[in-house]
């Protein structure tokens, strides 16, 4: 091959990815999974060009731009402890928070009912021996006058695989025009 070739075809050659040997898997698959993790994400509008992880629905309790932080440890079997760190949102302002079966999109119901780990057989569940703080996972984030805030909960199960894909972010107090149980902002849990 001739030196010009060569240097022009270098440039490609560094974008290959390397070979990795037959009895080597990928380390994303042979990586154990951690009992903690954490999430970042910026809340943007449900139409953004690039789906977010964070969807704010309501601009005026939950800026776009405004912050995210989710750190879940599972590290202890049979017992999540969830914690939420914002920053950006409505200052002085409570916003119950509450794990979700469906994931965030551009509908705010896409986000489904609250996940239970006792599912009740009865849709929408407002039975108070399902709907309760032992059966779902519920915070109550509360913001200083910046707009920042951290809430943490810790439940006796974990979620079954697949089954909580979403951390909804409600309406709360005070709500303004909106009634409080309705869904301001949503963050994707599974990617």
């Amino acid at each position: 091959m001739s030196a010009p070739l060569a240097a022009a075809l270098l440039p490609l050659a560094l974008l290959a990815p390397a070979a990795t040997p037959a009895s080597a898997s990928p380390a994303s698959s042979s990586a154990p999974t951690s009992a903690v993790s954490v999430l970042e994400a910026a809340f943007d509008p449900a139409t953004a060009f690039v789906p977010p992880t964070a969807v704010s629905y309501a601009a005026d309790l939950v800026p776009y731009g405004s912050h995210a932080r989710v750190v879940t440890d599972r590290s202890v079997p049979g017992r999540t402890v969830l914690t939420l760190t914002a920053s950006g949102l409505a200052a002085d302002h409570e916003f119950p928070v509450h794990l979700h079966t469906g994931s965030c999109g551009a509908d705010p119901a896409s986000s489904g009912p609250h996940y239970q780990n006792a599912v009740d057989p009865v849709q929408p569940s407002i039975d108070p021996a399902y709907a309760n703080e032992h059966n779902e996972l519920r915070l109550l984030l509360r913001t200083d006058g910046r707009g920042g805030g951290t809430a943490t909960t810790a439940v006796d199960w974990q979620p079954r695989p697949g089954g909580a894909r979403s951390l909804v972010l409600h309406a709360g107090s005070p709500a303004g025009p909106r009634a409080a149980g309705d869904r301001v902002a949503c963050v994707k849990l599974e990617r």
